[in-house]
């Protein structure tokens, strides 16, 4: 009967976080726990959850050729190598409070992003930018359990960005820096494969419905504010579960 409840919260929490182009891991991880499962198991399925949802936006996408599949190349590259490290990281230290800094900076950056005015339409052309954002996604997806868009989004929105087309290109980079941290855990800890099923299903059922919304049912400024109010849920939750 669990199993049920699980499939139908990842399926809720998928969909919402998907509108606005972020993994559902740290929504995830901290319900997961709540219902008794192990931390470490928690945050193993969480970053799967965020690939499965991910990709199945990502496919979505694709097919409606809303992404150039070749620039975002080197940020998959430095994502799949760094996420392992992260995972690894996690494993060796305290990352209370790293949590603690990320959680802070949510606050901020999406503050920011909502105080942002109009600027012109940027595109993602220069490598070396996609190299860095890869290697920051990756590694916090590893350390944090987090898919890495809530700290990659909002700055980008902010320095210019158009809403829409940043949260379909982060969608599209995550599945990669996740399953790569994921396949790390999988290697350290034993895991419920059914569980595992149930999450992925519901997360990537979710993810579809999350990016048909977005894509068709808001506009861009819609979407920013949409984006912004999912980030200050995220930073709630984790100074809350850090805090108490």
């Amino acid at each position: 009967m669990e199993y049920f409840i699980y499939f139908g919260l990842t399926l809720v929490i998928a969909t919402l976080f998907s509108i606005g182009g972020t993994g559902s891991s740290v929504a995830l991880i901290p319900m997961l726990s709540f219902f008794g499962i192990h931390f470490d198991l928690a945050k193993a399925v969480g970053l799967f959850a965020n690939t499965a949802s991910t990709i199945g936006a990502s496919v979505m996408n694709v097919k409606r050729k809303s992404i150039e599949v070749k620039e975002v190349l080197p940020f998959v590259l430095t994502s799949v190598v760094c996420s392992p490290f992260g995972a690894y990281t996690a494993t060796q230290m305290d990352t209370y409070y790293a949590k603690l800094a990320f959680a802070l900076f949510l606050f901020v950056s999406a503050t920011m992003m909502l105080l942002q005015k109009k600027k012109g339409a940027i595109t993602y052309t220069k490598p070396w930018v996609m190299i860095l954002m890869g290697a920051i996604v990756g590694f916090l997806a590893g350390l944090l359990g987090i898919g890495g868009g809530a700290i990659i989004i909002p700055l980008l929105i902010y320095l210019g960005y158009d809403a829409k087309k940043t949260a379909i290109t982060v969608s599209f980079m995550i599945p990669f820096s996740t399953l790569s941290a994921f396949i790390t855990y999988a290697y350290l800890i034993e895991i419920d494969w059914m569980l595992l099923g149930v999450v992925a299903l519901g997360a990537a059922l979710g993810g579809v419905l999350g990016n048909h919304i977005m894509v068709f049912k808001l506009s861009v400024e819609q979407t920013k504010k949409f984006i912004a109010f999912m980030i200050y849920i995220i930073g709630v939750k984790m100074l809350w579960g850090l805090l108490f």
